[in-house]
Order: structure tokens, then sequence, then C-alpha cells
């Protein structure tokens, strides 16, 4: 079997963090550390949001250090606890020319070769939960439309998918934005997956007749307590995903980090 692409995702690195859980910097220093061992470089590397805990540029600066022995292009998206402006300072963020300047919704296309990407913004800025909302399900369309033959992977922080706590879901996407959601990509069969993070677990679902995945924090993860009411963080170990495309089919590993 010939592997045709590799993509490797990052989520909820949270530096400058202080959850009483683990080091952010020691975990996502860890989690590089496990992407350079695997048997091959990845083409991409994508990081779904929350890079730095309270979007200073310092953390920003300290997340780029990190980063460096990674050598492939790195896309980001943005998180609830980003700023969007220094996400921009950054990285390189692709379409920043759109109305609302620095602040603007951070979305935008790329084709990877065999795989396209599109990043979309949930973020809600000064808030925890996601938004979706008409204009960035329109972009999303357009977007889609735009190239209907190519295998595209759908990125974004809040992952579409009910958790089942019920705080973990008063800070995701509302049902009714996880609906209309749906309805876009039930009309564009080359969505192969949707892949999120903010949750800090490996939780699985589907929308609009794809698989939608949610990846572990490379610093801390939440329990799994379906009768808290509260956010309950663990010690279980971090971990990142990585999406393999294969003659068009795209399969997905979530990897520990011991």
């Amino acid at each position: 079997m010939t592997t045709s692409f590799l993509l490797v995702q990052l989520t909820d690195t949270h530096i400058g963090g202080t959850w009483g859980f683990g080091d952010p910097v020691a975990g996502l220093a860890a989690a590089i550390e496990a992407v350079l061992r695997l048997n091959r470089e990845p083409d991409a590397v994508l990081i779904t949001g929350d890079l730095a805990n309270s979007g200073e540029d310092a953390d920003y600066d300290v997340l780029r250090e990190l980063l460096a022995p990674l050598t492939a292009p790195i896309y980001v998206v943005a998180g609830n606890h980003d700023d969007r402006a220094a996400l921009r300072r950054h990285f390189d963020v692709p379409g920043g020319d759109q109305p609302g300047g620095a602040q603007a919704p951070i979305q935008y296309a790329v084709d990877l070769g065999p795989l396209r990407l599109l990043v979309l913004d949930t973020t809600k800025p000064g808030q925890d939960a996601g938004e979706l909302g008409a204009d960035r399900l329109g972009w999303l369309d357009a977007a889609l439309a735009d190239e209907p033959e190519l295998p595209t992977l759908v990125a974004m922080h809040h992952p579409p998918l009910s958790v089942g706590i019920a705080q973990w879901d008063a800070i995701g996407l509302s049902a009714g934005d996880r609906g209309a959601l749906a309805d876009v990509i039930a009309r564009h069969p080359q969505v192969r997956r949707l892949v999120a993070g903010h949750v800090h677990r490996a939780i699985a679902s589907d929308l609009g007749g794809r698989a939608v995945l949610a990846v572990p924090s490379t610093y801390v993860q939440a329990k799994l307590d379906l009768g808290s009411d509260e956010i309950a963080l663990g010690d279980e170990p971090p971990g990142f995903a990585v999406h393999v495309l294969v003659g068009g089919e795209l399969i997905s590993h979530i990897q520990p980090v011991g």
C-alpha cells in the first residue's frame, strides 16, 4: 500500500496554560518528538485551535520555537483561547485581506496536492462557545463548490457534535449550527472528514453523512464522566492525530504520547 499524503493534527496546545495537570510546553515537545519518530515526515501539519492559552504574543513565540523541528507547512485554526490578530502575526495565515482586517474570522482553503484543506472559523471572540451562522456557512459552501472533485478535509476548533456532558455541550456549537453545517456538508461528497479539537478527548461522530473526529489535546485531557455537572480534567496522556490519504481514502489514527 502506497501512502500518498500524511497530515499530522495537533490541537489545544494551550501554551501558557496552568490548569493543574501537566505542562503544556512539555506536552507539546513530547508530541513533536513522537511526530518525528513516525516512519516518514508529515506533508503538512494542522493545529486546530487554542494554540496559546491567553492569546499572548510571548506564548506564540514559545510555540513557534517548539514547532521549529517540524519542516512541513503549518496551518492554524483559531480557537476560543486564541487572538486572531496574534495568530496572523505569528503564522502565515492565507486569506488575510478579507473585510474585518486582523480580527476577521480565520477561514481559508489550501490545495495540498492530493488533499484539500478547508479551515472554518467557529470562534466567538470573548466567549468559550462557538458559532457559525449564515456568512461562515456560505463561505464554506462556496469554497467546497470551487473544487468538487478533490478529497477534502474540513477543520475547525469546536467539533460539530454533542459530547453528552452538559458543560462541554454548553461551550460547543448549537444544535442549529450543527444542523445547518450538516446541510452544507451533505451537498459536497468530496468531504472525507471533519476534524476539530476543543473538547480535549478523542470523540468520533458523524454529520451530514460524513465522519467527525475530535482529537485529544497535547496538554491535558477531559475526563469521561457523563453524569458530571462540570468540566473535569484527568491525567490521561496527551495525543495527536495522523490522517493518511491512500488512494482517495482518508484514514485517521489517534496516537497517544507516552
